[in-house]
């Protein structure tokens, strides 16, 4: 990733943290709109997935600049899904809807640009996980 492309996730994810709850929600029900397969994978607190989910993005676009510093973390998330039955094609599901919500979120702010960099800071990521999962 390019440095403005970090900071354009980074600029942009700061505007969602005041609607995390609802981004949250729209994730998840954007999800299991396209997949509804997915909703059993999901057994605890929805409300509570949802704030371990913008903590996790959180944490991912704080160390988009250091990859090497979250990519222990980013790998065990991966494996930790792959046991909970994640499989490759759900990742493409999951950025799907993650898009979705950006841009329902932001707005006119999410720009072509902004869409750019978070479909390229997911790619690293799910690439990521995925790789630990088959490891």
């Amino acid at each position: 990733m390019t440095p403005e492309q970090v900071a354009l996730v980074r600029s942009s994810f700061a505007k969602v943290v005041p609607i995390k709850e609802t981004a949250a929600d729209l994730f998840y029900t954007r999800l299991f709109e396209l997949d509804p397969s997915l909703k059993p994978l999901f057994k605890g607190d929805m409300k509570e997935q949802g704030l371990k989910l913008m903590t996790m993005i959180g944490t991912a676009v704080g160390g988009l600049d250091r990859l090497d510093s979250i990519v222990p973390a980013v790998q065990a998330l991966g494996r930790r899904h792959a046991d909970y039955g994640v499989q490759d094609k759900h990742y493409d599901t999951v950025a799907s809807a993650l898009l979705w919500t950006l841009e329902q979120g932001l707005g006119a702010a999410f720009t072509p640009d902004v869409k750019s960099a978070w479909t390229s800071a997911y790619g690293v990521l799910a690439g990521t996980m995925k790789d630990a999962a088959a490891a």
